[in-house]
C-alpha cells in the first residue's frame, strides 16, 4: 500500500508542476503576438540587409471603445532577446478597436519609430472568423537618425527611389 502511495505521489506532482508553469489560457484568451526591428537604411520595411530585431524595445497595447474614443484596456510589455513580444488579454474586446504601439526603444543608435510602421490594428474578440486564440500583429520598426553607408548599393538591389528614403 505504501508503495502505491509513493508511486501515485511521484506520477502526480510532476503533473502538477508542469500545470502550474504553464499560463492559464481560458476560452476568452486571446495572445497578442510580433516583433520589433531597427530599420538601418530607412527604407520603410526589413530586408535580411538592412534590418534588425531589437530586444528590450517597450511596446503597447491599447483598445478604444469605437463611438467615445475612450481607453477601455492598456497594457505594456518589452520585447525579448529576439525581438518579439507578446501580450495574454484575458477578456474579449468585442467590438473596440485595438492598436499595438511602438512606445520606444532600447538600442541608442536606433531611437527614431519608423513613420507609417509604428503600430499594427489587431482584431480581440472572437466573433470574426479566427479559429485561433493567437493574433499576430505587424511586426514594427525603428529607424537610425542617419543611414548607415551601404545602404546606397542596397538602394540599387531593392530599386527604392531615392526620394522616398
Amino acid at each position: 500500500m505504501a508503495k502505491l502511495v509513493i508511486l501515485m505521489v511521484l506520477c502526480i506532482l510532476p503533473a502538477i508542476a508542469i500545470a502550474a508553469r504553464r499560463p492559464m489560457i481560458g476560452k476568452n484568451t486571446m495572445v497578442v503576438k510580433g516583433s520589433t526591428y531597427c530599420d538601418i537604411c530607412k527604407f520603410g520595411f526589413e530586408t535580411a540587409e538592412s534590418s534588425y530585431f531589437i530586444p528590450g524595445a517597450t511596446v503597447k497595447l491599447v483598445c478604444k471603445d469605437r463611438k467615445t474614443m475612450e481607453e477601455t484596456y492598456t497594457a505594456e510589455t518589452k520585447s525579448d532577446r529576439k525581438g518579439n513580444y507578446k501580450f495574454v488579454v484575458h477578456e474579449d474586446h468585442k467590438d473596440e478597436m485595438c492598436d499595438v504601439m511602438l512606445v520606444k526603444s532600447s538600442d541608442k543608435s536606433c531611437p527614431k519609430i519608423s513613420p507609417g510602421r509604428e503600430q499594427s490594428r489587431v482584431i480581440l474578440n472572437h466573433y470574426n472568423g479566427i479559429a485561433s486564440q493567437v493574433r499576430h500583429a505587424n511586426n514594427m520598426g525603428f529607424e537610425k537618425e542617419v543611414s548607415d553607408v551601404f545602404c546606397s548599393e542596397l538602394i540599387k538591389k531593392y530599386q527604392v527611389d531615392e526620394d522616398e528614403v
